[in-house]
């Protein structure tokens, strides 16, 4: 530990006298300083020993020395060391009890010790605890490092712990707990959850501290380390002490992060590989060739090819401004590409999400980046399907309340999952998940099942612009014939195909005789140029009509 007055009074070359603060003597010395002024506080950092001779000080006046020793104290000075035989043959009794009524310890220095004697001592006991230091943290991440060579992640917490006499606890990418030392410390870690997301929203490499005293968790104080090289951590390391960790503490802690950095991107190369094979398995299944696919697969994905699985297709829009120069000239294309490369965080997240509630169930998923998808194979009922719904589900939560906002927005992720299918069918369910996006995003849903396409209507599929447009064009001449007032073919024709062509149900209805319904759907026939008879003509008829249901008529002004 670092030198303290007591050492130094102990000291047996040095010869001091404690003559006023004898019960603070334990505090610790950063440093011993000479000064002459009569106020050296504007020089002082806090910690100091000083040593004066009170050449420049009226050490006998009793107010000048309490105004002297309070400001010292104020300043954080930790000790007065006073000459005697230079300018004074003994302390002043107003200095020392100055001292005395402040707590200040007061050392008296002998005429024979030199106060260049007193700072070289506190000069090799601050050297003797710095070598201290490196040579504890150097053992320190000796043993870490054969703990993380022999006991993996495990077995370097519980050196750690060790080390700083506290706990330790390891995140994974989406924030859970996946390994403590000691055990106990699990539920102290957990409750971190919050705070360990909030150093995830920062680039790697950041740190935070929680807690410590005075805080909501006195009992400890935490830090929060995230690990990783890339722009996302890749995880979290938690220390917890009782108070801040000492010099060799400190290596100790940043010799485990290094080591833990290392784990995770050799755990990031080997992820990387795990996907390109993944990639191969998933397009041979696409091909029609499963066996293939198991073979090339071996046991990297257990029984994910052996049971019914689900195919999970994602994509994360540019934004509205991007997704309109996407369908443009190739230069537009080139500067939707790079915005659609700032949209690859939402997907991270959920490639995270889904990966880290797999591993947390022990279950085998498959995870493929392509492009600006990803697409996931998962088993059928498994966490992995239940961590995307738990995913969107959180997303479409955070909306503002009422937001009418489209799937895709600002970067958010809209995601289909196909019903559940074995390899054999792996194109129908990629195909199945292509249609759930689609939908998810016609709907402004972040995430759709196929197996919901069939439970609900037809018709909010209508609410596209490409299909009012059409709507638009094909009725917009009835529109404009009623808008004169010579008619109502637009409500004419809706009730006679709500009737299926039942004349006098459709006139009594509208209130009118057969006769004036059958003139009504001759115009109608006569205007848009088209036979009532055909039953394609009939269907886009009351498709037109669905979709311009909520308006007075496509671009019309309301009728008197």
């Amino acid at each position: 530990m670092p030198p303290t007055l007591a050492s130094l009074v102990h000291h047996s070359a040095l010869k001091l006298t404690v003559r006023a603060g004898e019960d603070r003597l334990d505090v610790p010395v950063r440093w011993a300083h000479v000064s002459e002024l009569a106020d050296p506080v504007p020089y002082m950092e806090g910690g100091e020993l000083l040593l004066i001779t009170a050449l420049k000080l009226d050490a006998e006046d009793p107010e000048a020395m309490r105004r002297y020793v309070r400001r010292l104290a104020g300043a954080g000075v930790v000790g007065l060391g006073f000459a005697v035989g230079v300018n004074y043959d003994e302390v002043p009794a107003a200095l020392v009890d100055a001292a005395a009524e402040e707590g200040l310890p007061l050392l008296e220095v002998p005429r024979r010790t030199p106060f260049l004697a007193i700072s070289k001592a506190v000069s090799a006991a601050i050297a003797a605890d710095q070598y201290r230091a490196v040579t504890a943290g150097f053992a320190a991440q000796r043993e870490l490092t054969r703990q993380a060579l022999t006991a993996g992640p495990e077995g370097l917490l519980a050196a750690l712990a060790q080390q700083v006499d506290g706990w330790a606890a390891l995140y994974d990418a989406s924030g859970a707990v996946v390994a403590t030392a000691p055990e106990w410390a699990g539920r102290r870690a957990a409750r971190l959850t919050a705070e360990v997301e909030r150093l995830r929203e920062r680039p790697a490499p950041a740190s935070s501290v929680v807690g410590g005293p005075g805080g909501a968790d006195a009992d400890d104080r935490v830090e929060l380390h995230s690990l990783g090289t890339g722009r996302r951590p890749r995880a979290t390391l938690a220390v917890g002490t009782a108070a801040a960790p000492g010099t060799a503490e400190r290596y100790a802690v940043h010799s485990a992060i290094a080591l833990l950095t290392l784990i995770t991107e050799r755990s990031r190369s080997l992820h990387a590989a795990e996907q390109r094979i993944g990639a191969a398995v998933l397009r041979m299944l696409l091909a029609g060739e499963p066996d293939h696919a198991r073979a090339v697969a071996g046991g990297l994905y257990g029984e994910l090819l052996d049971a019914p699985f689900r195919m999970i297709v994602a994509e994360a829009a540019p934004g509205p401004a991007a997704r309109a120069h996407a369908d443009g000239p190739a230069p537009a294309r080139g500067a939707a590409a790079k915005s659609a490369e700032a949209t690859g965080a939402p997907l991270d997240a959920l490639a995270e999400a889904l990966e880290a509630a797999a591993a947390r169930s022990g279950e085998a998923v498959l995870v493929v980046p392509e492009g600006e998808r990803l697409v996931v194979l998962a088993p059928d009922g498994g966490a992995a399907v239940t961590a995307c719904a738990d995913f969107a589900a959180a997303l479409e939560a955070g909306r503002p309340a009422g937001g009418a906002r489209e799937a895709g927005d600002d970067g958010e992720p809209v995601v289909g999952l196909s019903a559940p299918a074995g390899p054999i069918a792996a194109a129908s369910a990629y195909k199945q998940a292509e249609q759930a996006l689609s939908v998810a995003r016609r709907r402004g849903r972040v995430c759709v099942e196929h197996e919901q396409l069939a439970a609900g209507s037809v018709l909010p599929l209508l609410a596209d612009d490409a299909v009012r447009a059409f709507a638009d064009g094909l009725l917009r001449a009835l529109y404009e014939h009623d808008a004169t007032g010579r008619g109502d073919l637009v409500a004419s024709l809706r009730a006679w195909l709500s009737r299926h062509g039942q004349w006098d149900a459709a006139a009594a209805d509208l209130g009118v005789h057969r006769h004036t319904l059958r003139y009504r759907m001759r115009r109608v026939e006569e205007i848009l140029g088209r036979s009532l008879d055909d039953p394609d003509v009939r269907m886009e008829l009351w498709l037109a009509l669905k979709a311009t249901s909520t308006d007075q008529g496509p671009g019309m002004p309301a009728r008197p």
